[in-house]
Order: structure tokens, then C-alpha cells, then sequence
């Protein structure tokens, strides 16, 4: 199996190339608990020494904090030897209250109140903040963040990206400060919704291709083949059980897993047994198959998780193994193997 942590696969039609493994940051914005600058800099670390050279963060994970853990590391590196993403829709400032303010969901997250606004000023204000946390003077791509939040009526107004918003990213690519133009996406019909509001290079998709779940293959995913819009895949595990197994309490959707959820896992695992698969390994290599998707890109919390993702990236599959599992309906007729 080539070494895919130093391959790279063109991002559309841009020069931008990326490598097919990197590592997802919004852990490091302490979903339910701090992450010490102490513990993201060894994952960082160890990350890096493992190879890893794409990461992506935003200003929403931990209200800014993952992008000033992120940059704490990165900024010490060579910045030609690696790839960073970020992402705009989002932009923070001070609440009028820190004293009461509720940080939620990100508990160990800082003080800072989030401002939607997807406006050519927003966009821009999101980017200049997010190079002063990052301490960097370059991102390589900024990714429009969770549109799909504006179907809230008190939410963001989804109607300034396509009016004065994407002119800010067009600008920013067209002058060389950014080389692609993504969006973060979370539901498979956002692709064919959302996705088509503004031109883009690329997405980020958090569950709507995985080992369980090929519902965007037809129509989403399609579409990004057909337009040259390549597609990253950032909860490869599911948001949790590719990762943990079957087991009791695991996570799916960021929710526990339902019975039939938990009943098709205990069928891939037991393939997995048969043929000397992790079913890790299955879950993070099996997006690639398909020839829209260039990158994965899951979390770490702390240095053990990130290098047992890389020896699950690196792990050899026998063919026979996709065969079996295309064979037992456990992933669409047309969905392409690895």
C-alpha cells in the first residue's frame, strides 16, 4: 500500500494539493473539558512525527481556543511543510457578562461570544482573527462554516454568502492569501442544497460518507464528482463507533447509536475478524475508494489516539475484504472500494 501520509491529491481545479490523512483540531477546544496546552502540544508533536502534515481547525471549535493551540505548534514549523485549513462564517468578540456567560457546548472553551455573519465583512473579520489566534501570516483554504444553521430563524442569514461573502474568499484566492474555497458540511442533502449556493472547491463532510452510511453517494457526492468538487471527510468514525466498536453507549451522529446502527457495526466487525481487519482501518480507508474524496481527516485528544489512527491508516487490507463486505450488502451496490 503506498505511503498515503506523504501522497497528495489536487483540491479541484486548484493548485492546492493535500495529503490523504490529517488531523481534525475541535478536540482541542475541549468539547466537555480543557485540553492543556501541555497535552494538544504533545498530540500536535506527535502527530507531526508520525508524518502528519494537513490540519484544519475553525474559530468555533472552543470559541477560538483550538485555533490558538493549533498555531501554538505550528507556527514553530516550516510553513512550506504543511497544509492548514480553516473556516469563516463565524467571528468572536467579548460578552457584554464574562462572568455568566454560558460557554456551551464547548465547557473548556474560552470566553468569547460567537457572531454569525456570512457578509463580505464577516468573512473577512473571521480570517483576520483567525491569523491573529493561529500566529500565522498564511492559511492554505477557508471552508464556510455550517450553513446549515441558518434554517434557525434566529440564526445566521445564509443569503449574505452568495451576495457579498464569497466576493471576500474570491478576493482573498484570487490575490493568493487563500488557494481554495471550502464549506463544512454536516447532512448528505446539504450537498445538493447548500453546496450549490456559492462556487466551491471543496467540502468537508462530517457524516454523510462513511463505512455506515453511503445515503450521499447518489446525488451529493455525485455532483461533486461530475464538478470537480473534492470532498474531505471529517468524522470518518462516525462520531464515534467505527472508533470504540459496538459497545454499550457507543456514539453515532454525536447521539447513541440505535439498535440497528449497533446491529450493522456487529456485522462489519465480525468481516472485519474473518479477514484480520481493524475495523478502524476499515472505516478510515474505506471513504477513499471513492474518487471525489482526497482526504480524512479524523480527531485526536490526546498522542495514543493520534499515532493508533495512523497505524489504522497504514494498516493492509486485503482486497478481499471490500469484496466481502460489498458482497454482504453492508455498503451500497455502487459504492466504490478501495
Amino acid at each position: 500500500m503506498p505511503n498515503r501520509l506523504t501522497d497528495r491529491s489536487k483540491v479541484g481545479k486548484t493548485d492546492l494539493n493535500i495529503p490523504s490523512f490529517g488531523l481534525g483540531t475541535a478536540h482541542f477546544g475541549g468539547m466537555y473539558h480543557r485540553v492543556s496546552g501541555e497535552v494538544a502540544h504533545e498530540t500536535m508533536q506527535a502527530a507531526w512525527d508520525a508524518g502528519v502534515r494537513l490540519y484544519d481547525s475553525a474559530p468555533w471549535y472552543g470559541r477560538g481556543l483550538s485555533e490558538l493551540r493549533s498555531g501554538d505548534f505550528l507556527r514553530d514549523r516550516p510553513r512550506e511543510d504543511f497544509i492548514l485549513t480553516t473556516k469563516v462564517g463565524r467571528y468572536l468578540k467579548r460578552p457584554a457578562d464574562p462572568s455568566t456567560f454560558d460557554r456551551a457546548p464547548w465547557g473548556g472553551g474560552l470566553t468569547m461570544e460567537v457572531v454569525w455573519d456570512y457578509s463580505y465583512d464577516g468573512v473577512m473579520r473571521a480570517y483576520e482573527q483567525s491569523l491573529l489566534r493561529l500566529g500565522l501570516d498564511r492559511i492554505d483554504a477557508l471552508l464556510i462554516h455550517d450553513p446549515e444553521a441558518s434554517t434557525d430563524p434566529n440564526g445566521p442569514r445564509i443569503e449574505d454568502l452568495p451576495k457579498s461573502g464569497i466576493r471576500a474568499l474570491e478576493e482573498l484566492k484570487s490575490s493568493g492569501q487563500i488557494k481554495a474555497i471550502g464549506m463544512g458540511l454536516n447532512a448528505a442533502s446539504s450537498l445538493d442544497t447548500y453546496a450549490t449556493v456559492v462556487p466551491l472547491d471543496f467540502c468537508i463532510v462530517a457524516m454523510p460518507y462513511t463505512l455506515l452510511d453511503q445515503s450521499a453517494l447518489q446525488h451529493g457526492m455525485k455532483r461533486c464528482e461530475d464538478e470537480n468538487i473534492s470532498v474531505v471527510i471529517g468524522a470518518p468514525y462516525a462520531s464515534g463507533i467505527l472508533a470504540t466498536g459496538p459497545i454499550e453507549g457507543a456514539r453515532y451522529r454525536y447521539g447513541l447509536a440505535d439498535a440497528g446502527i449497533l446491529e450493522k457495526t456487529c456485522r462489519i466487525l465480525e468481516l472485519c475478524n474473518a479477514h484480520g481487519v481493524s475495523l478502524q482501518a476499515a472505516a478510515l480507508q474505506f471513504p477513499l475508494g471513492h474518487p471525489a474524496v482526497v482526504s480524512v481527516i479524523p480527531g485526536g485528544v490526546n498522542p495514543q489516539e493520534v499515532r493508533a489512527n495512523v497505524g489504522y491508516f497504514e494498516e493492509l487490507i486485503p482486497s478481499a475484504f471490500w469484496s466481502d463486505l460489498h458482497d454482504a450488502g453492508l455498503v451500497d451496490a455502487d459504492a466504490p472500494l478501495p
